[in-house]
């Protein structure tokens, strides 16, 4: 008997049905000013003389009940800050600052500082300043110990440079870029599938989102590289591929190992391998299209500068299909 996220708790039909449902009403609010709304990686607002903002918010999710448990707050912050960060740099922009918001029922301040020193060496990474946020008391809505995270990142990019996969052609190059774990998605579902005496298992799924930023914007500042869209790999898996461009079909020949991880996950869940991609990144954090040919030396680029870094793939004209090889066989999710 396999165990879906669904099982878990989490109605992924139901959070899309919902996006829908508010569509209208979001959009209401916008002038001429937004140029992205709801849907993409970031949000895009023109300020004027050919510049854009970018901004994203999230969370961590139920990743922070296993921080709580281990009673080790020191990394989380770097999950909330790269699950903003690795959003707005897949429109090309650079992260400029962030915000954070954390919500408890007591005060620890002892845990504060934690996640907060965590916060502030992730900016740092990143090159972005922090330039405020909120702490809120609020006894009765979390119990003693529980806390809950939100970020804002704002980054800015030129107009002219702005990377929205419009470009897209068949025949352009994936790059993938490994991941340092499950990063920030799907614990729900290993929360379900991991005992809480299960110590060093859960310390290797705290391990902290990786930041893809300083990478990123080298290859950007690199100029030779024709990069037409980036996906960041987070909740639904390899399902945040086509948001590059769904008029595309995206084929992954060569995709490094699946770690050691996510295999244990599979088995414990009794999961086929369509499910795994659909909800974890399964070793990959971010994808890069680029033109056709380069994606070799865009990979070797990509090393040089801190990534596991594969040339892995074929976009194709198979609209909003993503075809994966792996153990020896070819799946399709869509």
């Amino acid at each position: 008997m396999s165990i879906r996220y669904e099982d878990a708790g989490v109605d992924r039909d139901k959070g899309d049905l919902f996006v829908e449902r508010i569509q209208k009403l979001v959009k209401s609010t916008y002038g001429k000013e937004v140029k992205s709304g709801v849907g993409g990686f970031a949000s895009l607002y023109d300020i004027g003389g050919g510049k854009l903002l970018a901004a994203g918010c999230d969370g961590v999710g139920t990743k922070l009940k296993i921080s709580q448990l281990l009673n080790k707050h020191d990394t989380i912050g770097q999950d909330l800050v790269a699950m903003c960060a690795n959003d707005v740099i897949c429109t090309g922009a650079r992260p400029l600052f962030f915000l954070d918001y954390i919500a408890c029922g007591k005060l620890n301040l002892a845990t504060s500082e934690a996640i907060v020193k965590g916060i502030v060496d992730a900016c740092k990474e990143s090159s972005m300043a922090l330039v405020g946020g909120e702490t809120a008391e609020m006894p009765g809505m979390y119990s003693s110990g529980e806390y809950d995270l939100a970020g804002f990142c704002v980054g800015e990019v030129e107009e002219q440079f702005l990377i929205d996969g419009k470009n897209l052609k068949e025949g352009d190059d994936l790059v993938v870029l490994r991941s340092s774990g499950l990063h920030s998605n799907g614990f729900s579902l290993v929360r379900k599938l991991i005992k809480n005496d299960e110590i060093k298992l859960l310390q290797q799924c705290l391990t902290p989102t990786k930041l893809y930023v300083k990478s990123i914007l080298a290859a950007i500042k690199e100029k030779t590289f024709n990069l037409k869209g980036f996906a960041h790999i987070t909740g639904s898996g390899f399902l945040n591929v086509p948001r590059i461009n769904p008029k595309f079909g995206y084929e992954f020949t060569n995709l490094p190992e699946v770690p050691t991880l996510f295999q244990e996950l599979q088995k414990r869940a009794g999961l086929e391998d369509k499910e795994m991609f659909s909800t974890f990144n399964m070793g990959i954090g971010f994808v890069i299209a680029v033109q056709e040919g380069q994606g070799k030396i865009l990979a070797e680029f990509m090393q040089k500068h801190g990534e596991e870094a594969f040339c892995a793939g074929k976009v194709n004209r198979n609209a909003g299909i993503i075809g994966i090889e792996s153990n020896k066989k070819r799946i399709l999710i869509s």
